[in-house]
């Protein structure tokens, strides 16, 4: 699929667009200083491949070329010798990789801009379980197994502090980190092990640009956040749409939007899956547009942004709030 050199942003409040590819090269394509607010939920490592291919002999392909375990290739060499976000030989490469990621979309985010990252941890295993799709643990899912290197932090049965390691990465990177709110996931299935406790929440990081001198100032609505300002909010797993398991729970969503991106504002999803945060900004009275690399997904998120959102899934949300003689656009 052929790229613009520069991708046409929707100008009209309550509008939106999702265009299909990768991420990687979309944010590259994007105006300078266009997007007011960056929302995303990345894929995790080493869960499910989303239906996507990957090249498992990966890691033995950049070792014969010269490269370590420890130092990650570029994502450009990564992706184009099969390998596929998420699903990095290492957790090191995953972390690498995402932190490359966002900094494709730091020039298109505006000096006032947020970005807004959720990303759950992962447990070592030496054999790990992958699935095609679907949350772990849940229902008869196709699945398969993979041999992962140890060494260093990566023990069994080690919790690998990804969502840390990504959030230093980003520091390092220049950005400025203002919250570490934590989801608490109240509605986690049971697992079956017997000496830890459930992992029931991740983390939704709020980062914003690091000016030039001087102290970061960016659009920020206090009033819109959950009642108590707290950094840490309990909203149930959503129960996912269209095949996609990983889907954004409204409530969670909501307050992130409204606080961090200005009525008739640019609101960007490089992971959009179904589009749930592009149709919680379309039906806020922003702008939308979402990046995702998946036919069936992309083709979602039309439909569900064109179609409206279940109004008794996003308490607070009214379709009504849409502007007279507005439409949505793809």
């Amino acid at each position: 699929m052929e790229i613009p050199q520069e991708i046409p942003i929707p100008r009209q409040r309550s509008r939106a667009e999702v265009h299909e590819g990768d991420a990687y090269d979309l944010m590259g394509k994007l105006p300078h200083e266009s997007v007011d607010l960056i929302i995303t939920s990345p894929p995790y490592w080493g869960l499910r491949t989303y239906g996507l291919d990957h090249n498992e002999d990966i890691l033995q392909e950049w070792l014969a070329e010269g490269g370590t375990k420890e130092q990650a290739p570029p994502y450009d060499w990564y992706r184009l010798h099969g390998g596929c976000l998420g699903m990095e030989p290492l957790p090191e490469w995953y972390v690498s990789n995402l932190a490359d990621f966002f900094q494709r979309g730091a020039a298109a985010l505006k000096p006032g801009g947020s970005l807004w990252v959720n990303i759950g941890d992962t447990y070592f295993a030496r054999w790990s379980s992958i699935r095609l799709d679907g949350r772990q643990g849940l229902g008869d899912n196709p699945r398969m197994r993979r041999k992962t290197p140890m060494g260093g932090f990566r023990q069994e049965k080690q919790l690998l502090l990804i969502p840390a390691r990504f959030a230093i990465a980003m520091q390092e990177n220049r950005w400025i980190l203002r919250n570490d709110l934590i989801w608490e996931k109240r509605n986690v299935p049971p697992r079956p092990e017997k000496d830890r406790l459930r992992l029931a929440h991740e983390h939704f990081y709020h980062f914003v640009k690091r000016p030039k001198e001087g102290r970061a100032k960016y659009y920020y609505d206090m009033s819109a956040v959950e009642a108590g300002a707290r950094d840490v909010v309990a909203v149930n797993v959503s129960s996912g749409s269209d095949g996609h398991s990983a889907t954004f729970p409204l409530e969670l969503i909501e307050p992130r939007i409204l606080s961090s991106c200005p009525p008739g504002g640019l609101v960007l999803d490089p992971f959009c899956g179904t589009g749930r945060a592009l149709s919680v900004a379309v039906h806020s009275g922003r702008r939308a547009m979402g990046f995702e690399i998946t036919s069936h997904f992309s083709a979602s998120a039309r439909k569900n942004i064109k179609h409206g959102l279940d109004v008794d899934d996003a308490p607070g949300i009214s379709l009504t709030e849409q502007e007279e003689g507005e439409e949505v656009l793809f």
